[in-house]
């Protein structure tokens, strides 16, 4: 005797519980307690540099291409993003999520 027979031998008992089944299913995922956005704060620094008069070129080649040469070495960086525009630049990092904040600046 196999173990797949008895669902063989009784069709509609099988077709039972593959209705209960996908019901209970059903009703279990919608009670799931998940968030489609969780709250998470990573941790981020901002560094901002001024220039006053300097032209965005200026700025991006002299001001904030030293600073994320220099920034990058930090440990625990997951991404660097900057930004220059006249007389200012902006590097923003962002660390790993068990990165202590504190540490890093």
């Amino acid at each position: 005797m196999s173990i797949s027979s008895p669902f063989i031998k009784r069709p509609v008992a099988t077709s039972l519980i593959a209705a209960v089944c996908l019901v209970v299913g059903t009703v279990c995922y919608f009670l799931l307690p998940v968030s489609a956005l969780p709250q998470v704060d990573f941790p981020t620094i901002q560094v901002t540099a001024n220039l006053p008069g300097a032209s965005p070129e200026t700025m991006a080649s002299n001001v904030a291409t030293p600073l994320e040469r220099q920034l990058s070495l930090i440990p625990g960086v997951t991404q660097l993003t900057s930004t220059s525009v006249i007389g200012r630049s902006q590097v923003i990092l962002q660390f790993e999520l068990t990165r202590n904040i504190d540490a890093a600046a």
